[in-house]
C-alpha cells in the first residue's frame, strides 16, 4: 500500500473539485473580463466595448450553453456579465452576485453590439483573451491552461503582469515530479480511498451538498430539456417503474438540466467541469442512499469517484472530443461497485465494461443536451457494475478494453489525444457552419 502517495491524492483532489456556477468555459471569459474591469476600475456606463477571443475548444464549448441567471446562451452574454456584474476574486463562481438588472445592462450592451468573440490562432486548448474598453483606455486579462490560471495582462497596452515563463516551467516540472498518478495506478486509488483516516477525506461530503441540491433544483424548476423531470412524470404516469435505474437517471439528469439551464446554484466539479462532478457524484448519492449507507460510507465512495475519475482524465488532454461525462462516470462506477459489496477486481472490470461500452462519445460543446449525455454514462455505469457483481465484463479480448483497467485507460486517452483530435476539429466546422 503506497501511503507516499495519499497526501498528493488529497492536494489533487482538493485542487480539481471545486465549487462552479455555471458551465466553466463561459464562466472562464467572464471571470478575465471582471479582471479587466477591476483594472480599469470604471462603472459599466463607462465601457465603449468588450472584445474577446477564444481557443477553439473553448469556442465550442461555450457557443451553446446557458449563462446562469441570463436566460442566454454563448460566450457574448457571459464576457458582457463577467464586466458588469462579475466578483473578480472568486473565481469559478464570479457570477454568484448576478442580478436581474445586471442581465438587462448586459442585454442592452449586445443590443448595440459593443461584445463580440472571435476564436483565436493559439495552440492552447483552454483559452480566453478578453480587454474592455472604456474610450482610449483599455484593459486585457489572458487566461490559459486552466479556468482561472492568469496568462497576462494588459493596461492601456502595457503589460503590466505576465506568468514567469521560467517559473511556470518549474511549476511544470516540479507537478510533473510530484504527480500522484505517475507512479499510481487503480489499484493505489483504491486503497487511499478506502483506507485513508477520515477526517482527511471527509471534505469531499461537499460534492454530495451541492450536487443533490442542484439535482433538486432541477427537478423543481423548467431547466433545459428536463431530462431528469421527464423521468420523473413518466413514474408518476405508469410509464417508468421507481427503482435503482430510474433513480439514478433521473436524479443525475436532473442536476445537469439545472446547471446547463443556468440555475444560480454552484456545481462540485470535477477536473474543470461541473457535469464531470455531477457525473462522479449523483449515481454515487444514489446508490449510497439505496443501500442505506452510513456517512462514512458515503464519503469513502465519492472519495473513490472523484480520485477514480481524476486519475482517468489526467491521461487525457483538458477538453476534447471525447465527453469528459463517460470519462467522470467511469469514477462513479467504482464507488458504486464499492457500496454494492464489490472489491478492486469488480471495480475494474465495471471500468472496463464502460470503456467497452461508450467509449468514443462525442463531445460537441455544452448545451441542455449534456443531461442526456449525462443519464446515458451513469446509466452505463450502474449497468456495469451490476454486470460486475455478477462476474461478468468486457474482456482484453474485445476492442480496446485491456486485460488490466490501467492499460484499458491509457488506451482511451490514447484514442481521447490522437485520432479524436481531428473529430475535434470537425465538430467545431459543423457547429459554427450549421
Amino acid at each position: 500500500m503506497k501511503h507516499t502517495l495519499w497526501p498528493a491524492f488529497i492536494d489533487v483532489v482538493k485542487r480539481d473539485v471545486v465549487p462552479a456556477l455555471g458551465c466553466t468555459e463561459p464562466v472562464s471569459v467572464a471571470l478575465a473580463a471582471a479582471i479587466a474591469m477591476n483594472k480599469l476600475n470604471i462603472n459599466h456606463q463607462q465601457i465603449t466595448g468588450i472584445e474577446a477571443f477564444v481557443s477553439a475548444n473553448l469556442m465550442k464549448n461555450g457557443m451553446g450553453v446557458t449563462v446562469p441567471g441570463t436566460g442566454m446562451v454563448g460566450l457574448e452574454i457571459a464576457a458582457a456579465t463577467g464586466a458588469i456584474a462579475g466578483d473578480s476574486q472568486a473565481q469559478l463562481e464570479v457570477l454568484k452576485n448576478l442580478t436581474a438588472d445586471d442581465v438587462a445592462i448586459a442585454k442592452a450592451m449586445l443590443d448595440k453590439k459593443l461584445v463580440s468573440v472571435s476564436v483565436a490562432n493559439v495552440s492552447n486548448i483552454l483559452y480566453s483573451k478578453v480587454t474592455v474598453f472604456s474610450g482610449d483606455r483599455s484593459a486585457s486579462v489572458t487566461i490559459a491552461d486552466s479556468h482561472t490560471h492568469i496568462l497576462a495582462i494588459e493596461e492601456d497596452g502595457i503589460t503590466t503582469y505576465i506568468a514567469d515563463p521560467k517559473h511556470a516551467h518549474h511549476a511544470s516540472q516540479q507537478s510533473a515530479n510530484t504527480n500522484p498518478f505517475t507512479h499510481a495506478c487503480a489499484q493505489d486509488i483504491f486503497d487511499f480511498a478506502t483506507q485513508a483516516p477520515l477526517a482527511d477525506i471527509s471534505f469531499i461530503e461537499q460534492a454530495y451538498q451541492l450536487n443533490n441540491a442542484l439535482s433538486i433544483e432541477g427537478l423543481k424548476g423548467n431547466y433545459g430539456l428536463q431530462v431528469g423531470a421527464t423521468f420523473q412524470r413518466n413514474v408518476e404516469r405508469g410509464l417508468l417503474s421507481s427503482g435503482l435505474l430510474t433513480d439514478i437517471l433521473l436524479r443525475t439528469a436532473s442536476a445537469s438540466d439545472a446547471r446547463m439551464g443556468g440555475a444560480m446554484k454552484p456545481a462540485m466539479s470535477n477536473s474543470g467541469s461541473g457535469n464531470q462532478g455531477i457525473a462522479a457524484t449523483m449515481p454515487v448519492v444514489v446508490v449510497a442512499e439505496f443501500v442505506h449507507a452510513n456517512d462514512e460510507q458515503l464519503i469513502r465512495a465519492l472519495m473513490l469517484s472523484h480520485l477514480m475519475a481524476i486519475y482517468i482524465k489526467s491521461h487525457q488532454n483538458k477538453l476534447s472530443a471525447l465527453c469528459g461525462a463517460t470519462t467522470a462516470s467511469m469514477g462513479a462506477v467504482a464507488g458504486m461497485t464499492w457500496l454494492l459489496g464489490g472489491d478492486i477486481k469488480q471495480i475494474s472490470a465495471a471500468i472496463n465494461s464502460m470503456i467497452g461500452d461508450i467509449a468514443g462519445m462525442i463531445c460537441d460543446g455544452a448545451k441542455t443536451s449534456c443531461a442526456m449525455k449525462v443519464s446515458s454514462s451513469a446509466g452505463s455505469a450502474i449497468k456495469s457494475a451490476l454486470m460486475a457483481l455478477d462476474g461478468l465484463g468486457v474482456t482484453g479480448n474485445e476492442g480496446i478494453v485491456a486485460n488490466d483497467v490501467d492499460s484499458t485507460i491509457r488506451n482511451l486517452s490514447a484514442l481521447a489525444n490522437s485520432s479524436m483530435t481531428q473529430t475535434d476539429i470537425q465538430i467545431l466546422d459543423i457547429m459554427i457552419n450549421k
